[in-house]
């Protein structure tokens, strides 16, 4: 742990708060005072409050992978098996937002991400999708506009997780497989992409970790799971260091009442360290706080 990251934790030991799982994903803070995550080779969405026992909120979920929340707060889902992106409502209803771009199916949906205008953004690897059952030839990220109309916004070798910087002006988007890299894609006030370029190289000699989960916290640094644990880097792409955990994370939220625990999903277990500077909220937290 480098003096930088001494200035950025409060904590340096993970907590586990609960193990036993085959590969965690998808964490998202609830407001109401407990995370999501995904054990995704079992196709179960759980919830989690700190202090108590996980609770199955559902099962066959088709591989669910990245997890959102909308405006008004629907849970959002990347249903990698199944090959869309849904929402669920409260109350347990489902639907598909995007299955298809262009009449074609896509590949994997992997991750997602909600902007305050409303719109969804989720990237869609191809990779472990046969090439038989492929009908994309790329790899992409897109956009789900508030009236449901997709967009494919940019193709890439193979896109992760991703997050939007605090102006929503940058959206990084973490490359996993080939080469081990985060674009940067630099948008105007509308969400248009203006131009990319390389973030930050993520190549490494540690033997296990690929750039993966990301997130952002309020003074602009980005948290990105990959080779040997959540590399940190500051708004201009330099590395601030790694925070190592028992085991390597696939991804990160924010959460807590004031979004300063970081909260990590790695492989059979989630654990938790405390930040000094806390995480960029999601708009639907705003809106609800007014």
């Amino acid at each position: 742990m480098g003096d930088d990251l001494s200035k950025l934790l409060e904590t340096t030991q993970a907590e586990r708060l609960a193990t036993g799982f085959l590969f965690t994903e998808g964490p998202l803070w609830h407001p109401d005072g407990f995370y999501y995550f995904v054990d995704i080779r079992r196709s179960n969405l759980h919830k989690l409050t700190p202090g108590k026992e996980p609770e199955l909120v559902r099962s066959n979920t088709g591989e669910g992978n990245g997890t959102t929340f909308d405006l008004q707060g629907r849970l959002v889902i990347c249903e990698g098996g199944h090959r869309r992106v849904t929402r669920w409502s409260a109350d347990g209803r489902s639907e598909i937002l995007v299955d298809r771009y262009e009449g074609k199916r896509l590949n994997r949906p992997n991750d997602v991400v909600c902007r305050s205008d409303g719109s969804l953004w989720f990237t869609d690897p191809g990779l472990r999708v046969p090439l038989a059952e492929r009908e994309l030839s790329y790899a992409g990220v897109y956009r789900i506009a508030p009236d449901g109309a997709t967009t494919l916004m940019a193709d890439c070798e193979y896109p992760n997780g991703l997050a939007f910087s605090p102006d929503e002006r940058v959206l990084y988007v973490a490359n996993t497989r080939w080469t081990a890299y985060i674009h940067a894609f630099e948008l105007d006030a509308a969400g248009k992409v203006l131009r990319r370029r390389i973030f930050a190289d993520m190549s490494s000699d540690e033997p296990d970790g690929v750039p993966d989960g990301m997130k952002v916290d309020v003074e602009g640094r980005i948290y990105c799971t990959g080779p040997g644990g959540t590399w940190v880097f500051a708004p201009d792409g330099t590395r601030l260091g790694i925070i190592r955990t028992p085991e390597i994370p696939a991804n990160l939220a924010f959460g807590g009442p004031d979004l300063r625990t970081l909260f990590f999903t790695a492989r059979t277990s989630v654990y938790t360290l405390r930040a000094k500077v806390p995480g960029q909220s999601h708009p639907w937290y705003r809106l609800r706080a007014r």
